[in-house]
């Protein structure tokens, strides 16, 4: 398919969600574009990603922080510390959904919100902002949904693109914290990508200093994107 031709919109200054005392600004594409889809599938791979429906990218001046993440899942082996999640999660079942709105799983996102995010400005919200921010309305998404004795407990979003998935957001029950479930989402994930023949999930940005974005360099091999080219990254000893 050729290379689309793409309007991009800078948005207003905001906050920065990860780094104190720091303001934030997003690139967006046209949310317009007559070929949504097409748009995501090129962008995606030079460090966009996707909320509701729009795909946007960091666009802060004199701050390059956000660094977009993929991990490279034909090469990857899982760690010591994987394989402890999966044996704990074993009596879990899986099953991939298409998204959609229910009853069911804007409760466990609500009890998520109010657990993790409390007084966040995300911790009371309506059934239009579940729809609004998790679901897409051009492009092929799905709920990893995990459940325990048929009760959901953990939903990971994730947007199929041309040459991968990419984990938009995960939500699970605050009372199964300790089981490690936004891991075991990324490695269902993960797994997914290798059956789909997949090469890459994206995990969004990491923020060196950001406490919690620590744990998307924890899978191994991956890449990250200097502005130009993905790179394998190494860490540091």
């Amino acid at each position: 398919m050729p290379q689309q031709r793409i309007k991009l919109y800078q948005g207003s200054e905001n906050e920065c969600s990860y780094l104190d005392n720091r303001q934030a600004i997003n690139i967006y594409a046209d949310p317009h574009h007559p070929q949504p889809r097409a748009v995501y599938n090129q962008l995606i791979k030079n460090g966009f990603r996707r909320s509701g429906e729009y795909v946007y990218r960091p666009g802060c001046t004199g701050c390059s922080a956000c660094v977009p993440v993929r991990i490279c899942c034909e090469a990857f082996r899982p760690r010591r510390t994987d394989k402890r999640n999966i044996a704990k999660n074993k009596n879990l079942t899986v099953s991939y959904e298409k998204s959609r709105f229910t009853d069911e799983y804007f409760d466990l996102y609500v009890r998520y919100l109010k657990a993790r995010h409390p007084d966040g400005g995300m911790d009371d919200p309506e059934p239009e902002d579940f729809s609004r921010f998790l679901l897409n309305p051009w492009g092929e998404s799905l709920f990893v949904d995990v459940r325990l004795n048929n009760k959901i407990i953990a939903v990971a979003v994730t947007d199929a693109t041309a040459n991968g998935l990419s984990a938009v957001y995960t939500f699970f029950d605050p009372v199964h914290a300790q089981r490690g479930l936004g891991k075991f989402c990324i490695l269902q994930q993960i797994e997914l990508c290798r059956a789909m023949s997949h090469p890459y999930l994206y995990l969004g940005y990491w923020v060196d200093g950001s406490q919690k974005m620590q744990y998307k360099t924890d899978f191994h091999p991956q890449e990250h994107f200097n502005g130009h080219d993905w790179m394998r990254y190494t860490p540091a000893l």
